[in-house]
This record gives C-alpha cells, sequence and structure tokens, in this order.
C-alpha cells in the first residue's frame, strides 16, 4: 500500500486541510491524511513532499495564548506546550511573561501541538491538584539556593526547606512536561524509523530527505521572522527543587493519556483555571 497512488492522496488531503479556512473541513481533511499515513508508516513530511502541487505548502507562523499576565506556574505550561511542540517538528518563542508562544511550523503539525496540549494541559493540572490535596508533599523538603551576606561578602547557599505548595506544584508540573517531552519524540523517533526501514532502500533516502528539506523551511521562517532574544529557560533555581515532587509529577507524565479525550471540547484557548 505504500506506493505513489497513496503518497499522492495523503499529500493531496493534506493540501485540502492547508488550503481552507472552514476549521472543520480542516479538521477532517487532516485526520484522514494522519489515518491513511499512519496505517502505511508514512510520516506526512514524505507525503507532503512526494507531491509537487503539495510542495507549495509552506511553513506559518501561529500566536497561542498560554494564559493571563500574573497568573503563577505560567511557565510550567510554556513548559509543556514546548516538550509537546519539539516531539511536532514546531519551534517555539515565548513571550518573556509567559503569557503565549509563538510557534513556527507547517499548519497540520501545530494543530497536532494545539490538540495534545489542550489535552494533556488539563491533565497536568488535574494531576497536580490531586498530588496537593493528598497532603503527600507536606513531609518533604525542598533545596532552595538564596543570596547571604555577610559583612561585606555576598555568598550564594543552597538551603533546604519544608516544602511549600507552590514549590510542590511547580516540580510536579515540570516533571510532568518533561516526561510527555520524551514520551512523545520516542514515539515520533519510533514511526520514522519504522518508516525508513520499511522498504530498506529509496524509502529511507525519501524520507530523510522530506524531512530535512522541512526542517529546513521551518528553520529559514524562523530566522526570517522571529524577534526573540536570547534562551527562554524553565523554572527559576530560585523556585525551589524538590525531588519527591518531580516523581510524583513524572509518575503522572507516564500514565498521562498521548490520544484524543472525547471528554475534551477541543477549545485552543488560554488556561484559565
Amino acid at each position: 500500500m505504500r506506493d505513489d497512488k497513496l503518497l499522492t492522496r495523503i499529500a493531496g488531503l493534506l493540501r485540502q486541510a492547508e488550503g481552507t479556512d472552514n476549521e472543520h473541513e480542516a479538521a477532517t481533511f487532516m485526520a484522514a491524511a494522519q489515518r491513511l499515513a499512519t496505517a502505511a508508516s508514512i510520516d506526512l513530511a514524505v507525503a507532503r513532499a512526494h507531491d509537487p502541487v503539495g510542495s507549495r505548502s509552506v511553513p506559518v507562523v501561529r500566536q497561542v495564548a498560554i494564559g493571563t499576565a500574573g497568573k503563577r506556574g505560567l511557565r510550567t505550561y510554556v513548559a509543556l506546550f514546548a516538550a509537546i511542540a519539539h516531539a511536532n517538528d514546531v519551534k517555539v518563542d515565548v513571550a518573556h511573561n509567559s503569557t503565549f508562544v509563538i510557534a513556527y511550523g507547517f499548519a497540520g503539525d501545530i494543530d497536532s501541538v494545539e490538540a495534545l496540549y489542550s489535552s494533556l494541559v488539563v491533565q497536568m493540572v488535574a494531576a497536580s491538584d490531586a498530588y496537593l490535596k493528598s497532603g503527600a508533599y507536606r513531609e518533604e523538603t525542598a533545596r532552595k539556593v538564596v543570596t547571604r551576606q555577610s559583612g561585606w561578602m555576598t555568598r550564594r547557599v543552597v538551603e533546604t526547606t519544608p516544602l511549600s505548595p507552590i514549590t510542590a506544584r511547580l516540580n510536579f508540573q515540570s516533571a510532568f512536561a518533561e516526561r510527555i517531552g520524551v514520551r512523545l519524540s520516542n514515539a515520533r523517533d519510533e514511526a520514522r524509523e519504522q518508516a525508513m526501514t520499511a522498504d530498506a532502500g529509496h524509502r529511507a533516502s525519501s524520507t530523510q530527505i522530506a524531512l530535512r528539506d522541512k526542517e529546513v523551511a521551518i528553520l529559514d521562517l524562523h530566522r526570517s521572522q522571529s524577534s526573540a532574544r536570547g534562551t527562554w529557560r524553565g523554572s527559576s533555581a530560585s523556585a525551589g527543587y524538590s525531588e519527591a515532587a518531580r516523581r510524583a509529577g513524572d509518575r503522572a507524565g507516564r500514565r498521562a493519556r498521548l490520544g484524543e479525550n472525547p471528554g475534551l471540547d477541543g477549545s485552543r484557548g488560554a488556561l484559565e483555571r
């Protein structure tokens, strides 16, 4: 089934998804393309590159809201979005206050990132709420870098303190985001490996070329459009580090559902809760 006709069919569905202004139509076409591609272990980048008409598809820039200014913990929401984006070939710039991100990539990939984020951020918040409500964090400690003044000398030391709810939440959610990133990246790498070895030969080279072309197109767009300065960093060291809260967050990230959740409405707005 992994022949030119199938590749052309998938590429045509991608063109229809990326060429319509109707959100529901775009979702329908993209879902159909993804089903066909998954069934045949074909990377969408390969199908997109296969069709000369589809080659006119170009990456786009999209701003995605994360939360309102002043809300605590936005950095962990951004960390989750960035982890998902990295596994889906989407580059991300982050606003200085973490209230929004700017995504660079192909429209279908960004759609996938937003859909995954909409589900996983709700799961992350619910899991961290449950962890705090359990009270397990109260018996734990956190390590924190603090500045001490001794006469005319200033030095930074690591101090152990009782684990506060906010530090527990930040560490839990940071570890959750990291685990999700690992799971998604592993799934992506496995799918690509299957695609490149399925027909040991010309398919492998065409897959590699298509993925490289996709990467170059996104990097070129980012260089020409991005106004970001410096490198975004996750939670600051001053927030404190808790091994226990991170272990709990990692476990929750391992259990999180990565597929579609019928209980969600699919909205992509900022998380207000």
